[in-house]
């Protein structure tokens, strides 16, 4: 996984010359992170928009505290605390005006989400296996919306990034075992949601 093992070395030595003024050293920074925040981002907000624009805030907030970068954590660490932060604050704006998904309205009047709409290409998809793959997706995407923005943030950085539950702790400011219990009541909540798919 990329920021944990050799590379911190690596990291501990760009960060030290871009708090010297480096800016080369930061673009590398950057070049070894972009993808993992980017995919983190775009994971958490659902939005390709949002993703970007958290992205790039991200960096930029690195950039304006890489001085007080106390060599605690990991770079891979800080970075997605501060994606992490940027996300829930985003979460949290979402859940206050009740944002959805690219919602289009039918010539009917019904609700319907463009995106869902749209064919499974890929060699082998019949029309039955993509309406039930967009079923299952529209009901999990449901599903995980009904989470705090901790709970959603901790199952997502488990289940999608591949975090371990300490780098997630640590990610969120919190303890280890923290995560631990957020995963868990975030995974009882969808298992109740979904429980009628057994």
């Amino acid at each position: 996984m990329v920021g944990q093992g050799p590379s911190r070395v690596n990291d501990a030595e760009l960060i030290r010359a871009a708090q010297q003024g480096d800016h080369a050293a930061f673009e590398e920074l950057v070049r070894q992170y972009d993808q993992p925040v980017l995919r983190l981002a775009l994971h958490l907000t659902g939005s390709e928009h949002e993703a970007k624009d958290i992205y790039q805030e991200a960096f930029l907030k690195a950039y304006r505290n890489l001085g007080s970068f106390r060599f605690e954590c990991s770079f891979y660490t800080w970075i997605y605390r501060i994606v992490s932060n940027l996300c829930m604050d985003y979460l949290r704006r979402k859940q206050v005006r009740k944002e959805d998904s690219p919602v289009r309205t039918s010539s009917e009047g019904e609700e319907f989400d463009f995106l869902e709409q749209l064919p499974d290409e890929r060699a082998g998809a019949s029309p039955e296996q993509d309406l039930m793959r967009r079923e299952l997706g529209k009901r999990i995407k449901r599903a995980l919306l009904k989470l705090s923005p901790r709970e959603r943030m901790v199952f997502e950085m488990k289940h999608y990034q591949g975090l371990k539950l300490r780098t997630i702790g640590e990610a969120l400011n919190t303890t280890e075992e923290t995560a631990k219990n957020t995963l868990f009541r975030a995974t009882q909540k969808l298992r109740s949601a979904l429980a009628d798919l057994k």
